[in-house]
């Protein structure tokens, strides 16, 4: 299943946030995708944002991760 979370992780980023994390190792890619599903499940805004629009919370979740992860 990791590589299918991989898969929603990529379809969720936008264009520019997709070539970072293109660049990444596939481990890093991986990790990334790790933190995307952990932001789903446990952010309550996304949680209502994600009952009217899925794709709109996938979207944000990913936005978030590569936001949080390439400004440390």
């Amino acid at each position: 299943m990791p590589d299918d979370e991989l898969t929603r992780f990529l379809a969720a980023l936008s264009p520019a946030s997709l070539e970072r994390v293109r660049a990444q190792s596939p481990e890093k890619q991986a990790q990334l995708a790790e933190a995307w599903e952990t932001e789903l499940i446990e952010d309550t805004d996304l949680d209502t944002l994600s009952e009217v629009s899925p794709v709109a919370a996938e979207e944000e979740a990913a936005e978030r991760v590569v936001r949080q992860s390439f400004e440390e």
